[in-house]
């Protein structure tokens, strides 16, 4: 199975692609989708809709994990996110890949053991479990790697089924990944 997680935003948006493997889970690829700043939001989102299309092209997933839409304070932010979120699901729908969301806290501790943990011990985790190596990505990324990384953990795929039923599919959690490399805290 092969997985697109998606992070949306109408200035950068986050891809991640995980396939799961006889090994375990393997990054395909990942990065940002960066629309020109200077053009206007429905410029913006078509960039964004024609950067979707290639990643999809190129690494071609099975399925796409969101994260469910967050509605903060701000009403024009949930807006334009909104916007951005039905552009994205209709390009996912374009290439007729099955889309599932998942709740933050539900992606948080699917990698960390923990619904409270912070993007960067999402990210911590991520770059660990996934051998990511010492580079650090843009937290988009992270998020969008760990909404993939959710989607195979929770059981979409064989493998997540497999780790869940064996017991060995949760982490165990952000203390003790401190336990075990007091190096990366310092």
């Amino acid at each position: 199975m092969i997985v697109l997680g998606i992070d949306p935003g109408s200035r950068k948006t986050g891809y991640g692609v995980i396939a799961e493997t006889a090994a375990g889970y393997r990054v395909l690829g990942c990065g940002l989708v960066r629309p020109r700043a200077a053009d206007t939001l429905h410029e913006r989102i078509s960039q964004l809709c024609a950067g979707l299309d290639e990643v999809i092209e190129q690494l071609k997933p099975e399925a796409v994990a969101l994260e469910t839409a967050f509605v903060g304070r701000n009403v024009r932010s949930a807006l334009i996110l909104g916007q951005v979120r039905g552009a994205v699901l209709a390009t996912v729908m374009r290439h007729s890949l099955p889309v599932r969301e998942y709740a933050p806290r539900e992606i948080k501790l699917s990698v960390t053991g923990t619904g409270s943990a912070c993007k960067e011990q999402v990210a911590a985790m991520l770059s660990r479990m996934l051998e990511l190596g010492g580079e650090l990505k843009p937290l988009d990324v992270t998020d969008a790697l760990g909404i993939a990384y959710c989607d195979l953990a929770r059981g979409a795929s064989s493998l997540g089924g497999q780790l869940r039923k064996n017991g060995k599919g949760r982490s165990k959690g952000w203390a003790a990944f401190v336990n075990e490399h007091p190096e990366l805290m310092a």
